[in-house]
């Protein structure tokens, strides 16, 4: 994957834009605290990022089909850079509120169009391989990023939020200067893009169609992972005592093994396994990994358990990409653009979720997330054989239904 210039140019761009993310996630809590709102206005700022998220990607991924993948991925570059410094600048919690709208509105024109620009610049062998190369970019700006932004709160706690904002409009000049469009105009689709709405109706049309088990896939593997981040510091504390530092030593340790479990495993497994092999044995793993943490004790398991987990996760997400491009290769835009839209999903459910079983006990996160998952691995023992073929042209359809792509 590194011998392909426009990857290993979309790989460093594509870290730069998760180190802006990364930077304000320590400080977040503090910050909505500054405008004394407490865990409600927390959980509220982050469930309306997600939503903002999920109602856009798939319109963003049409419009890269139709515009191309470059223009689209400086809209959310540049709409990153300009909602994080709107953040830093607000004065009151309810603008914050409306610049972390805003970030998700323009935000969601990145990830989608980057996973169909891989997609474009890959064939099916190589594709897995190009998924992992951008979840590893993500694990290296969740590597980076949160040390930065505990370094910069020491400034002041809106410093974070300047400083993300910089990297995200920074990540616009290898984009606009260096990276090559990777759609050409005559596989461009025609006619109109519309957004109709929230576009549930749409949604759940995509959900029964051919690539709806890998929609309902992104959903859980996002939902399973927003139980385990948005309790862990919660979980860790009442738990084991732990403190910012020992926590944010984990998040490191996760961001690390993500990062290099994606570039040098997922590529080789996929050439060897297939994607619905590495998906089943992730889904088995991930309910082995959210038991064990459960059951962790001292600082050597707990990092054991928390890598097992990570592990058995990290190639789940590229493979579940990489079949999805391979079946909508008509659409592929659109139909990654959907994939988001339900990772998003699972971004807004997860963290409601999490904090309702959290109050309960502090172990049923992580039990019902397994349970979660035991099911799912069920399900793709029954469900994966009818995707055995690649559909080209009803995948398309599915993805660029009226509303979601072109009119």
């Amino acid at each position: 994957m590194f011998k392909n210039p426009k990857l290993l140019t979309l790989f460093f761009t594509m870290i730069v834009v998760m180190i802006g993310f990364g930077i304000i996630i320590p400080i977040m809590p503090f910050y909505v605290e500054h405008f004394g709102v407490g865990g409600t206005g927390l959980g509220l700022l982050m469930a309306l990022f997600s939503t903002m998220q999920f109602i856009f990607s798939p319109f963003w991924g049409s419009l890269s089909d139709r515009y191309g993948r470059k223009k689209i991925m400086l809209i959310g570059a540049f709409g990153s850079g300009l909602s994080l410094i709107l953040s830093g600048l607000a004065p009151t919690y309810w603008l914050l509120l409306a610049a972390r709208a805003l970030g998700g509105i323009l935000s969601a024109a990145t990830m989608p169009t980057a996973m169909a620009y891989v997609g474009d610049s890959t064939d099916e062998r190589g594709r897995g391989a190009g998924m992992g190369l951008i979840g590893a970019a993500m694990g290296v700006g969740m590597v980076i990023g949160p040390g930065l932004g505990g370094w910069m709160s020491e400034i002041s706690l809106a410093a974070p939020f300047f400083l993300a904002g910089g990297l995200g409009l920074l990540s616009m000049l290898p984009i606009w200067f260096i990276l090559p469009e990777s759609l050409p105009e005559a596989r461009r689709t025609q006619g109109k893009v519309a957004l109709h709405g929230p576009q549930l109706a749409v949604l759940w049309k995509a959900l029964r169609g051919p690539l709806g088990f890998l929609l309902f896939l992104a959903f859980l593997v996002n939902f399973a992972l927003a139980n385990f981040e948005s309790v862990f510091g919660l979980y860790a504390s009442a738990r084991y005592a732990y403190g910012p530092q020992q926590v944010g030593t984990i998040m490191m340790v996760i961001g690390i093994v993500s990062s290099l479990v994606q570039m040098v495993l997922t590529g080789p497994a996929t050439h060897r396994f297939g994607e619905r092999g590495v998906i089943k044995a992730s889904l088995l793993f991930s309910v082995l990994g959210f038991v064990l943490m459960s059951l962790a004790e001292g600082p050597g398991i707990i990092l054991l358990t928390v890598g097992f987990f990570v592990f058995s996760n990290a190639m789940l997400r590229p493979a579940i990409m990489s079949l999805t491009s391979k079946m909508a290769r008509g659409g592929q835009g659109a139909a990654l653009g959907m994939n988001n839209a339900y990772q998003s999903l699972g971004r807004v459910a997860g963290p409601l979720w999490a904090g309702m079983m959290f109050d309960l006990n502090i172990n049923f996160p992580y039990w019902s997330a397994a349970l979660i998952m035991l099911g799912t691995f069920g399900f793709a023992l029954w469900s994966m054989r009818p995707l055995a073929s690649p559909l080209q042209g009803e995948a398309a359809q599915v993805a660029t239904a009226p509303g979601i792509g072109d009119e």
